[in-house]
């Protein structure tokens, strides 16, 4: 019987991560610069910070998809913690961005507990949401469609955080008699005698963090579970859905084009606002939006990202999945090292060269994504398991991995190129360090992306075949039943 699948429910959906990526695009576009600037940690310390904690937090998805793996309730397995977290995910995010009048060590350490919190309240929600696409549909071409309504409204919510952020921390910096978002490189970077600028991102993110827990609220009520637990997981201990887990090669191969795909994303998105502070700085700011240059650099890298979404089924229809990733981290490589070459004024240059770069970047995750749960139809094909959590927490983890191994060199890049937190202006070597990390970092990462899934094995022919077979074996259960 086919499934009937609603445009509310693709809405729905979509939904879940775009309040996943309002915040997320929080912290790896603004976070490095909130810490150094505004909280007043260095780069280095900051950097430390970020693998610690993500390491630690991308070792609890694998545990939070064992969980999710074997919630029971009367909204699935995987519902119910988008209900139950999505309050909580707020209040973390205000904590996170809440500057206590500590010292030093009392400042790292209150860094070190909200954002670890922060984290993991994330994966609590996050997690199982990944996991609700491998359970919403078992055929793969309407998991495309899914990942891609996915990915075009987390770009839209990232979009709308760039919009809103910077002029609301603007608005409530005049409010609280304080100054501007330091965003533009014309203003002391000295943060802490800025007066009003911490209590004004606390109030931005508190305001974005309500919307997130809406959105995460209607993504429960308008999405559905079909795929039951009962023909899912045969009982079994936690050892054998790991050791069967370890023996999925696909999935590994996944593992380390994910890590790639988020070192891209990271190190771009982590240095793009010292990029302007310390390179650009232009000191421009749109009339009526009151937006820097970067703002709208931002806002040029998420329209770009939306069309790479629109893309990524039409392209993976005419070559493959594979073909499709290999192709967009080629492009964003030739293009990321060209933006070695630009000079502070080549504004058109630069918001083209974001806009050809978002547009390939943005057509990977919903490929990346849509191959991971492929990999869960091959491990219930091959083992007769499908610990879906398992797997799509897993390839979660990979790319927490990728993203706190980014954040973290961007940081201490940073201190080593000899980048001060405290300096109105930046030595010529700290600003070249920043373009570097602009572009041809980024571009190494791709290569390794390229590299990894030039032998992943699961093309549309095999996948057509394992979902057959599989059809056929759930079938014969529900007769048998």
């Amino acid at each position: 019987m086919r499934e009937c699948v609603t445009f509310r429910e693709k809405v729905g959906y979509g939904f879940g991560d775009m309040a996943s990526s309002m915040f997320w695009k929080i912290f790896g576009m603004y976070m490095l610069f909130f810490y150094t600037r505004v909280f007043g940690i260095s780069p280095a310390a900051v950097g430390t910070m970020f693998l610690v904690t993500r390491v630690w937090d991308s070792l609890n998805d694998p545990i939070m998809g064992l969980v999710a793996d074997r919630t029971r309730s009367r909204w699935g397995c995987y519902r119910p913690y988008l209900l139950w977290g999505a309050v909580p995910f707020a209040l973390a995010g205000v904590l996170t961005f809440t500057v206590p009048d500590f010292g030093p060590a009392g400042k790292i350490v209150w860094a070190y507990a909200t954002y670890t919190a922060m984290m993991m309240v994330y994966t609590v929600v996050n997690v199982p949401y990944a996991s609700l696409l491998g359970v919403m549909t078992a055929d793969p071409r309407t998991r495309s469609i899914f990942s891609s309504y996915r990915m075009f409204f987390a770009y839209v919510g990232s979009l709308v955080t760039f919009m809103v952020l910077q002029p609301a921390v603007d608005m409530f910096a005049r409010l609280f008699g304080g100054g501007e978002t330091m965003l533009d490189g014309t203003v002391d970077g000295s943060a802490v005698a800025v007066s009003g600028m911490p209590a004004a991102w606390t109030c931005a993110v508190a305001m974005i963090g309500a919307v997130c827990a809406v959105l995460f609220f209607l993504c429960f009520r308008w999405t559905r579970e079909r795929i039951r637990p009962g023909g899912r997981l045969p009982a079994g201990s936690v050892g054998r859905d790991l050791r069967s887990l370890l023996r999925n090669g696909p999935w590994w191969i996944l593992l380390a084009a994910g890590v790639a795909v988020l070192l891209f994303n990271s190190i771009r998105d982590g240095v793009a606002i010292f990029y302007f502070t310390d390179y650009v700085r232009s000191g421009y700011k749109l009339p009526v939006t009151g937006w820097t240059l970067a703002t709208i650099y931002l806002l040029v890298g998420q329209a770009g990202n939306m069309a790479g979404v629109a893309l990524a089924v039409p392209l993976a229809s005419r070559i493959g999945k594979k073909g499709a990733f290999a192709a967009a981290m080629g492009i964003a490589a030739v293009l990321s090292v060209m933006f070695f070459r630009l000079s502070p004024d080549d504004t058109a240059a630069l918001m083209s060269l974001q806009l050809a770069v978002s547009v390939a970047a943005g057509a990977v995750l919903p490929l990346l994504w849509s191959m991971y749960a492929d990999t869960a139809d091959y491990e219930e094909h091959r083992s007769g398991r499908r610990p879906t959590g398992l797997i799509l927490s897993s390839s979660s983890m990979s790319q927490k991995i990728g993203w706190a191994v980014g954040g973290a060199v961007t940081g201490w890049l940073l201190t080593a190129f000899g980048y001060d937190q405290t300096a109105a202006e930046q030595s010529v070597e700290a600003v070249r360090g920043v373009r570097l990390m602009l572009s041809w970092l980024p571009a190494a990462a791709c290569i390794a992306a390229i590299a990894a899934i030039a032998s992943y094995p699961l093309g549309e022919k095999r996948m057509s075949v394992i979902s057959s077979e599989l059809a056929r074996r759930r079938a014969e259960n529900d007769i048998e039943s």
